[in-house]
Protein backbone atom coordinates (compact mmCIF):
# COMPACT_ATOMS: atom_id res chain seq x y z
CA UNK A 1 0.00 0.00 0.00
CA UNK A 2 1.50 3.35 -0.97
CA UNK A 3 2.00 5.91 1.75
CA UNK A 4 -0.48 8.25 0.04
CA UNK A 5 -3.20 5.61 0.08
CA UNK A 6 -2.45 4.75 3.72
CA UNK A 7 -2.63 8.43 4.64
CA UNK A 8 -5.92 8.92 2.78
CA UNK A 9 -7.37 5.85 4.43
CA UNK A 10 -6.48 7.20 7.88
CA UNK A 11 -8.06 10.57 7.09
CA UNK A 12 -11.13 8.80 5.72
CA UNK A 13 -11.72 7.02 9.00
CA UNK A 14 -11.63 10.35 10.84
CA UNK A 15 -13.56 12.57 8.47
CA UNK A 16 -15.26 10.37 5.84
CA UNK A 17 -18.71 11.77 5.04
CA UNK A 18 -17.92 15.45 5.56
CA UNK A 19 -15.01 15.69 3.12
CA UNK A 20 -15.06 15.66 -0.64
CA UNK A 21 -12.18 14.97 -2.95
CA UNK A 22 -13.11 17.94 -5.10
CA UNK A 23 -11.66 20.31 -2.52
CA UNK A 24 -8.12 19.37 -3.54
CA UNK A 25 -8.61 18.05 -7.08
CA UNK A 26 -10.18 20.36 -9.58
CA UNK A 27 -9.55 17.93 -12.46
CA UNK A 28 -11.79 15.26 -11.00
CA UNK A 29 -15.52 15.00 -10.25
CA UNK A 30 -16.37 15.36 -6.55
CA UNK A 31 -16.71 11.92 -4.96
CA UNK A 32 -16.31 11.54 -1.23
CA UNK A 33 -12.81 10.97 0.09
CA UNK A 34 -13.77 7.42 1.09
CA UNK A 35 -14.97 6.58 -2.43
CA UNK A 36 -11.82 8.11 -3.90
CA UNK A 37 -9.64 5.90 -1.68
CA UNK A 38 -11.66 2.84 -2.70
CA UNK A 39 -11.26 3.79 -6.38
CA UNK A 40 -7.50 4.25 -5.96
CA UNK A 41 -7.16 0.89 -4.21
CA UNK A 42 -9.27 -0.85 -6.85
CA UNK A 43 -7.20 0.83 -9.57
CA UNK A 44 -3.96 -0.35 -7.97
CA UNK A 45 -5.32 -3.90 -7.68
CA UNK A 46 -6.39 -3.84 -11.34
CA UNK A 47 -3.01 -2.45 -12.39
CA UNK A 48 -1.15 -5.17 -10.50
CA UNK A 49 -3.37 -7.89 -11.97
CA UNK A 50 -3.69 -6.69 -15.58
CA UNK A 51 -0.96 -4.13 -16.30
CA UNK A 52 2.14 -5.05 -14.29
CA UNK A 53 3.23 -7.70 -16.77
CA UNK A 54 4.25 -4.93 -19.16
CA UNK A 55 4.18 -1.64 -17.21
CA UNK A 56 5.76 -0.49 -14.00
CA UNK A 57 2.57 0.38 -12.13
CA UNK A 58 4.36 2.26 -9.35
CA UNK A 59 7.84 3.70 -9.66
CA UNK A 60 10.66 1.93 -11.41
CA UNK A 61 11.40 0.27 -14.74
CA UNK A 62 8.70 -1.45 -16.79
CA UNK A 63 9.15 -5.20 -17.37
CA UNK A 64 8.57 -4.55 -21.08
CA UNK A 65 11.03 -1.84 -22.21
CA UNK A 66 8.51 -0.68 -24.85
CA UNK A 67 5.76 -0.09 -22.26
CA UNK A 68 5.85 3.29 -20.52
CA UNK A 69 5.77 3.35 -16.75
CA UNK A 70 2.57 4.58 -15.13
CA UNK A 71 4.68 7.31 -13.53
CA UNK A 72 5.84 8.53 -16.96
CA UNK A 73 2.31 8.43 -18.36
CA UNK A 74 0.64 10.37 -15.54
CA UNK A 75 3.38 12.99 -15.47
CA UNK A 76 2.79 13.90 -19.11
CA UNK A 77 2.04 17.64 -19.16
CA UNK A 78 -1.66 18.44 -19.45
CA UNK A 79 -2.87 14.98 -18.48
CA UNK A 80 -5.73 15.01 -15.96
CA UNK A 81 -8.50 12.62 -14.89
CA UNK A 82 -10.66 13.35 -17.90
CA UNK A 83 -7.98 13.08 -20.57
CA UNK A 84 -6.41 10.05 -18.89
CA UNK A 85 -9.77 8.25 -18.64
CA UNK A 86 -10.47 8.88 -22.30
CA UNK A 87 -7.02 7.66 -23.32
CA UNK A 88 -7.15 4.55 -21.10
CA UNK A 89 -10.53 3.59 -22.51
CA UNK A 90 -9.04 3.42 -25.99
CA UNK A 91 -5.37 2.62 -25.43
CA UNK A 92 -5.38 -1.17 -25.44
CA UNK A 93 -7.75 -2.03 -28.24
CA UNK A 94 -5.13 -2.28 -30.96
CA UNK A 95 -4.95 -5.98 -31.97
CA UNK A 96 -1.28 -5.76 -32.86
CA UNK A 97 -0.51 -4.58 -29.35
CA UNK A 98 -2.45 -5.88 -26.33
CA UNK A 99 -5.84 -6.77 -27.79
CA UNK A 100 -7.98 -6.15 -24.72
CA UNK A 101 -10.31 -3.44 -23.55
CA UNK A 102 -10.77 -1.99 -20.09
CA UNK A 103 -14.28 -1.72 -18.61
CA UNK A 104 -15.31 1.91 -17.98
CA UNK A 105 -15.52 1.42 -14.19
CA UNK A 106 -12.02 -0.03 -14.22
CA UNK A 107 -10.84 2.90 -16.36
CA UNK A 108 -12.03 5.34 -13.68
CA UNK A 109 -10.40 3.32 -10.90
CA UNK A 110 -7.17 2.99 -12.84
CA UNK A 111 -7.11 6.72 -13.59
CA UNK A 112 -7.74 7.47 -9.91
CA UNK A 113 -4.81 5.28 -8.92
CA UNK A 114 -2.52 6.68 -11.60
CA UNK A 115 -3.21 10.22 -10.37
CA UNK A 116 -1.56 9.24 -7.07
CA UNK A 117 1.71 8.98 -9.02
CA UNK A 118 1.53 12.60 -10.23
CA UNK A 119 4.68 14.43 -9.14
CA UNK A 120 5.29 18.11 -9.99
CA UNK A 121 9.04 17.48 -9.70
CA UNK A 122 9.02 14.47 -12.04
CA UNK A 123 11.65 14.42 -14.77
CA UNK A 124 11.74 11.84 -17.54
CA UNK A 125 14.89 9.72 -17.60
CA UNK A 126 16.11 11.25 -20.87
CA UNK A 127 15.43 14.90 -19.88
Amino acid sequence: MTSRIAFLLAITVLMAPSCTASEGRTSRPGPTLASEVRAEQAGLAFARARCAGCHSVARGVSPNPQAPTFEAVINTPGLDFSTLSSWLGNSHDFPAMMNFTIDSAEVDNLASYMLTLKDPGYRRAND
